[in-house]
């Protein structure tokens, strides 16, 4: 037996309306949906061409500050002594009697003067009686030095010459001592004057106030090679 439908309640003949309904609703539901967007969602534009202003951030330091000294105490000492003014009419008397001095005896007080001692250990440049180097002076030491030097080879061979400036002090036992260079074109040169240097005889020491003290000299001392 074969079943027949009714054209009127067939749903395949409404089919294609149905569907068209569905998407006008959906489509109306999205558009509703973006309209409905909550403001503070809403992405705003960036101006790119406004241009950046950065902060310099600077650190803040902050400096120790020193406790206040405290403050400086003054000692004031007071003198309690009383002078006592004596009027002009008032007699002094004195303990000496001046009767026991004859008429014709002269009153001398003696002082006795110590002589001054020079202490002081630093050396002189001039002194009354200056130091003497074998009855001489400095010349005359000049002139032994430079007949007991001898020409280093090493500055010889390199044609190292010129001349060497030496200082020195002569004590007060007439020893020569505080060998210094002051100005040497080389080593060699001036090892070889402090070598003559040391080997110096006693001279007569200086005097100031007739006291013994340490005199400082400047030698200059030639090396020249000769041709």
């Amino acid at each position: 037996m074969q079943i027949k439908k009714n054209p009127k309640v067939d749903v395949q003949n409404i089919r294609g309306l149905l569907l068209e309904i569905g998407l006008a609703v959906a489509l109306l539901i999205v558009i509703v949906a973006f309209l409905y967007t909550p403001r503070e969602y809403r992405i705003e534009q960036v101006d790119m061409q406004v241009a950046v202003v950065e902060e310099e951030i600077t650190e803040i330091t902050r400096q120790d500050q020193k406790p206040p000294e405290p403050p400086k105490r003054t000692e004031i000492t007071v003198i309690t002594d009383i002078l006592n003014i004596v009027t002009n009419d008032e007699k002094i008397e004195t303990s000496v009697d001046f009767a026991e001095f004859a008429e014709d005896v002269e009153i001398i007080q003696q002082v006795a003067v110590e002589e001054e001692n020079i202490e002081d250990d630093q050396p002189f440049v001039k002194v009354e009686q200056m130091p003497s180097f074998m009855g001489g002076d400095l010349m005359t030491f000049r002139n032994w030095v430079q007949s007991k030097v001898r020409f280093p080879q090493i500055a010889q061979e390199n044609g190292i010459s010129g001349r060497v400036l030496l200082m020195f002090v002569i004590e007060r036992d007439g020893t020569l001592t505080n060998i210094q260079v002051l100005q040497t074109p080389d080593s060699s040169l001036s090892d070889e004057a402090i070598r003559v240097l040391k080997t110096s005889p006693k001279w007569t020491p200086g005097k100031q106030r007739n006291q013994s003290v340490r005199v400082k000299y400047t030698l200059p001392i030639d090396f020249r090679i000769q041709n």
